[in-house]
């Protein structure tokens, strides 16, 4: 006979890396109440989000979840096209559009569930609507909205495609990046099409923190804007503070290497799983990296395929003998396999994050209370640097959006590394105010924190 559960959770994530891992990390928190969590995806997907789950709450929850595998026809994957003129992974969208071969599997499994359960709570990337649409035919199976996205860059795009139904503060719209160059149209036809899939939902959840978006919480919470529906911020997902027993990358050679620098003293450089440099930039970086005397730490690896797992993959060339010379001075390391990113940012010689600013990224490193240098490539990244840079003030810019088309050269990019590392007026205050960040978001996710009490109050919106 079939276990009756009270509640069950379906997760559905959007096929790519910061996607899954956010929803990977919220079906572990949502599976330390004891519900049964079950995550779907295409084959390829889930693969891939279990081999790089790295700092799960729980280390046994690959145990605990249970993994959908569903097949999809085979999709193309091409590698990724570092020259192009839009730095959007434009490659990635056969996989995104196989994504749409999940409906009927999706359908099937809630069908199930539904039959065996009280209640079925579907957590769906807003980029997956359509995927789970056939939940309003369950009586007993509701669906909550997840947005992978900050608050404030959510609050902006609805409320200019609402038409801007309510006027806000001129400081939001200083110098706010346009979305020229986030995406492709091919994308934006993608994500308009999960739009009308989405009136059914029953509230929508956030991986971001009152702590750091309270402001723009209680904009998203102004209607038309709210739309009758619960909204929770119930983010960071990721532990906030690393230890052994959170590590899948303990014992990689970065962290051995990093155990023997001095407290603040390394810069961390990653720009994600999807943005690739072309090599007269990476001839840039090289060379102010080195003229800034700062140690690094770069996770230096070609942008994801649509299928990591086929085809080879193209190690990226760094000038000749680069390479070699730091490692004798000691100046730096290079990653080319995957980077433990969680445990890196939360160890104490990390004293600052070069990133893209993709939103997983930026929490990650706001948890940690470690300041950005923020180098935005496409999509949320550009908006999403401005919240950390103008509002949070935890981080610089190292290039403007309107020169995204422009080689950043060494000097612009030593500056931003000493500015941010060294002792100045202007370093000190953003490190300071990240430090003050971090602390604030990690008192605000133990008990009785918060954003704990906001994540008790959905556990218990979909448990009562």
């Amino acid at each position: 006979m079939a276990t009756k559960y009270e509640v069950v959770v379906v997760i559905v994530p959007f096929p790519a890396q910061g996607h899954l891992n956010q929803l990977l990390h919220l079906s572990s928190l949502i599976s330390s109440f004891n519900i049964p969590v079950h995550y779907v995806s295409t084959k390829t997907h889930t693969r891939q989000a279990k081999i790089r789950a790295h700092g799960l709450l729980n280390p046994n929850s690959n145990n605990i979840i249970n993994f959908h595998e569903f097949s999809t026809p085979s999709f193309q994957a091409p590698p990724p096209n570092p020259n192009a003129n839009i730095k959007f992974p434009s490659h990635l969208q056969p996989s995104f559009e196989s994504s749409y071969h999940l409906r009927n599997p999706v359908a099937s499994l809630l069908r199930s569930l539904s039959s065996t359960a009280r209640r079925v709570v579907v957590v769906h990337d807003s980029l997956m609507a359509y995927v789970v649409q056939d939940f309003t035919s369950s009586p007993n199976t509701e669906s909550y909205n997840f947005h992978s996205v900050s608050a404030f860059t959510i609050f902006l795009f609805l409320w200019e495609s609402m038409g801007k139904p309510f006027p806000i503060e001129a400081e939001i719209l200083e110098n706010l990046p346009s979305l020229e160059g986030c995406f492709t149209s091919d994308f934006m036809d993608f994500m308009d099409a999960q739009r009308k899939y989405s009136k059914s939902d029953s509230g929508i959840i956030y991986n971001t923190n009152r702590v750091i978006e309270g402001k723009f919480m209680n904009l998203l919470e102004k209607e038309p804007m709210k739309r009758n529906k619960r909204q929770w911020a119930i983010g960071p997902f990721n532990p906030v503070m690393t230890s052994n027993n959170l590590a899948i990358g303990q014992g990689h050679k970065c962290l051995s290497w990093l155990d023997k620098q001095s407290p603040k003293s390394v810069i961390f450089i990653s720009f994600g799983t999807t943005t690739s440099l072309k090599d007269e930039q990476i001839k840039e970086l090289c060379i102010g990296l080195e003229k800034s005397g700062i140690k690094f730490i770069w996770a230096l690896r070609d942008a994801d395929k649509g299928d990591i797992f086929s085809g080879e993959v193209r190690k990226i060339e760094l000038p000749k003998g680069y390479e070699e010379k730091i490692i004798i001075k000691n100046k730096g390391i290079i990653v080319r396999d995957w980077a433990p990113q969680l445990e890196i940012l939360g160890h104490l010689s990390i004293g600052a994050f070069m990133s893209h600013c993709g939103w997983n990224s930026c929490m990650e490193s706001l948890s940690m209370g470690v300041p950005i240098i923020a180098w935005p490539m496409h999509s949320d990244q550009p908006r999403n640097s401005i919240l950390i840079t103008k509002f949070l003030k935890v981080g610089i810019i190292v290039n403007n959006w309107e020169r995204r088309n422009e080689v950043v050269k060494s000097i612009s990019i030593e500056r931003a590394v000493v500015t941010l590392m060294l002792n100045n007026i202007e370093g000190n205050e953003i490190r300071q105010r990240a430090a003050e960040s971090g602390a604030a978001i990690r008192r605000s996710v133990v008990q009785g924190g918060e954003t704990r009490k906001e994540f008790e109050s959905f556990i218990a919106h979909i448990t009562r």
